[in-house]
């Protein structure tokens, strides 16, 4: 017997699948019908059983078609039914193999990504046929053709011959690459109250005379998407304005099709943190500040233990891909008996290095402390500061694989407006270990020194307090530091560790279990770290995962609640 399998559409799943009744729902089976075979085969079509028994011969045809699309198509059955119960014994018979393949692919193909193409092909000879795997192996060729050069590839035809008497499955598939491809010049559409240059700044991917890339085009419409000018962009070849090459090479714009995001947006809104407690805000954000297209974000945000105002302005990325952004901010706090009043002004420069993240600024602050039962200062600063981020986790907002590592230096002097002599270092690193199919282990290490001959007359925000979400858990915020009066604050040196082990008890909620350890202190023989431990909720929300945790600090001897969202920095 001589089975032709013609499959004219790429896109077309399991098609002998597709074949069985509408009557097929996928719900267990129904108790009338039990099938008995090779375990992978029974579970394989167990879920399509119909819910009502049909006759025995409608039931093996219906089993025989499934069993094709795995390879068997020579299957015995052997049907019983006694007191209500159709009994199915399946002897699927010798499984079909694929003994060679044709593969044709008309048009200019390079030779290098021709050879690449055939060796690919994941569907080869002396392999199981399986309609999935014969579906996905042709996809994958259009899918890489039109992936690179090719834009108008096509599968022109495709067949698998069985010859079900010798188990032997032919393939041959054709495709049509059609012209090479190139990129044209850029146009926008869409604009109204920002240059087309926006756009350009925005553009590393897409390179007029270069060779047509489909992810370049998804690189740039997902770069403009992330900004905040527009709500939508789309980006996609003009073949309508197409050039042909004395080479047979098409030449094609590039249009981008945007629409722009509102001008304004005022923003409300209320909560609460476990480190600063109740908290109302109200936001103000422009992406087109003095018709320039810099992105203003400011805000009043007060809460029970902090209250700031703030207003930062980010420019436009420049040709390299830097960032630059300036910034005021005005202060308040009372925190662990310490109130301050800190004022700042800032200018840096964001830029990427490779897989690494680099940030340069200079800062001047003022800060005025008050710590109860000390006489108050005044602390000044002019601070040089440089930040490496190096991110390699399997998701950004959810990790389970990967590392994140971040180290800072920077300083100021007293020849150069501060009122001390200082150098801080700081680093964090934060691992990634997967448990299982869901589960994770996190490391979590941090550690910071300021060097200094004394703390005084070094600002707060270059000097280390400990305790808090994100900190040691099982403390207050920033309760753990040097002792001055009855206030605590900042020390010149820091370590802190910490493993989290979560466990994920449905898609979207998991348990954790937790030990946190560290201290702040001037000197570091000084450093005793603080233990704390607990057990926490997760809830995977559309920002990222939300942890509530309530730990227990074993050097007070209390419980504390501690609430974040739970993002790596």
């Amino acid at each position: 017997m001589l089975a032709h399998c013609k499959f004219p559409r790429p896109y077309i799943p399991v098609l002998l699948m597709l074949a069985v009744p509408a009557a097929f729902a996928a719900s267990a089976a129904s108790p009338a019908i039990v099938l008995e075979g090779p375990d992978e085969l029974v579970a394989l079509m167990t879920p399509y059983l119909p819910e009502e028994s049909p006759t025995p011969q409608r039931l093996q045809a219906m089993l025989a078609e499934m069993l094709a699309t795995e390879g068997y198509f020579s299957p015995g059955f052997t049907v019983s039914e006694a007191e209500g119960t159709l009994r199915v014994r399946v002897d699927p018979g010798p499984r079909t193999r694929v003994v060679d393949v044709a593969i044709d692919i008309d048009g200019p193909v390079a030779t290098d990504k021709r050879e690449s193409l055939m060796t690919q092909w994941r569907l080869p000879a002396d392999r199981p046929f399986r309609q999935q795997d014969w579906s996905e192996a042709k996809q994958q060729v259009l899918s890489e053709l039109l992936a690179v050069v090719h834009a108008d590839a096509r599968l022109v035809d495709s067949e698998a011959e069985i010859d079900a008497k010798t188990q032997q499955a032919h393939l041959r598939v054709r495709y049509d690459a059609g012209p090479p491809y190139r990129f044209g010049p850029l146009y926008t559409t869409g604009l109204y109250r920002y240059p087309s240059s926006l756009i350009v700044r925005y553009n590393h991917a897409v390179k007029a005379g270069e060779p047509y890339r489909e992810e370049s085009l998804a690189a740039l419409q997902s770069a403009l998407l992330a900004t905040p000018y527009f709500a939508v962009a789309r980006v996609f070849l003009d073949r309508d304005g197409a050039i042909e090459g004395e080479d047979g090479t098409l030449t094609v714009p590039v249009k981008v099709d945007v629409r722009e995001r509102p001008a304004h947006r005022l923003g409300f809104g209320a909560g609460v943190s476990s480190n600063t407690g109740a908290r109302v805000e109200a936001t103000y954000h422009t992406p087109n500040l003095f018709n320039q297209a810099w992105i203003l974000d400011s805000g009043l945000r007060i809460e029970q233990k902090q209250q700031v105002a703030y207003a930062d302005v980010t420019l436009p990325p420049d040709d390299r891909n830097r960032r630059n952004a300036f910034g005021l901010m005005a202060e308040a706090t009372d925190i662990q008996g310490l109130r301050t009043n800190h004022h700042a002004f800032s200018v840096q420069t964001t830029s990427p290095r490779g897989s690494i993240e680099q940030r340069l600024s200079l800062n001047w602050e003022r800060e005025r402390l008050r710590p109860d039962g000390e006489e108050e200062s005044i602390n000044k600063a002019l601070a040089a500061n440089a930040r490496w981020t190096w991110r390699h986790v399997d998701n950004p907002l959810d990790p389970r694989q990967g590392t994140v590592l971040q180290a800072q230096i920077g300083g100021g002097s007293k020849a150069l407006l501060s009122d001390q002599n200082f150098v801080r270092l700081h680093s964090r690193w934060l691992q990634y270990f997967p448990i299982g199919e869901l589960d994770s282990l996190a490391v979590r290490m941090e550690a910071g020194a300021t060097l200094a001959p004394s703390r005084n007359g070094i600002p707060q925000d270059y000097l280390f307090r400990a305790g808090g979400a994100g900190s040691v858990r099982g403390y207050s915020y920033r309760s753990l530091g040097v002792k001055e009066g009855s206030a605590t604050v900042g020390g010149r040196y820091l370590a802190v560790a910490s493993v989290e082990a979560t466990h994920w008890i449905s898609s979207t909620w998991g348990i954790a279990a937790f030990v946190d350890a560290g201290d702040a202190a001037d000197r570091p023989g000084d450093l005793d770290p603080a233990v704390g431990y607990g057990l926490g909720v997760r809830w995977k929300s559309p920002a990222g995962p939300i942890g509530v945790d309530l730990a227990y600090g074993q050097r007070t001897g209390k419980l504390q609640i501690h609430f974040a969202l739970a993002i790596p920095f």
